[in-house]
């Protein structure tokens, strides 16, 4: 591989990404999200369809802002191809809501992402979020 950027820049360039729209998400901060994302960035997440470009991308997540606290726990990232300008990522994700009696697991998948370096910053330019429960 022939870089300038090293795997320890690249990765936790990403891992910093996918937090800040982990957190977003898990504030209801729609704007926040969206800017994780490429101009032309694709979201797919199952069972709640593609959305591609920061419009549609606005409009899909600012229906889905949280009612209560949940959170979005996002664990064993791996990159796993790079360059310094594009780079392919899979993280496991855990889904948990807090209700009446506590926090509970409701999702448990994994995040399939490519990201492009823009300007500085890792953004997402195509996700496909898959659950297996």
């Amino acid at each position: 591989m022939s870089t300038t950027t090293t795997y320890a820049e690249v990765a936790e360039g990403i891992r910093a990404t996918i937090a800040a729209y982990a957190q977003a998400l898990d504030d209801g901060r729609t704007d926040d999200i969206v800017a994780t994302f490429c101009p032309d960035g694709v979201s797919e997440i199952t069972g709640m369809g593609t959305h591609e470009g920061h419009d549609a991308l606005r409009k899909a997540y600012s229906g889905w802002k949280p009612r209560g606290p949940q959170r979005h726990l996002v664990l064993n990232t791996l990159v796993t191809d790079w360059n310094d300008h594009e780079a392919h990522a899979i993280s496991d994700v855990v889904f948990v809501l807090r209700g009446d009696s506590g926090w509970a697991i409701q999702l448990v998948g994994r995040y399939e992402d490519t990201l492009h370096h823009d300007d500085g910053t890792w953004r997402i330019h195509h996700r496909v979020a898959t659950f297996v429960t």
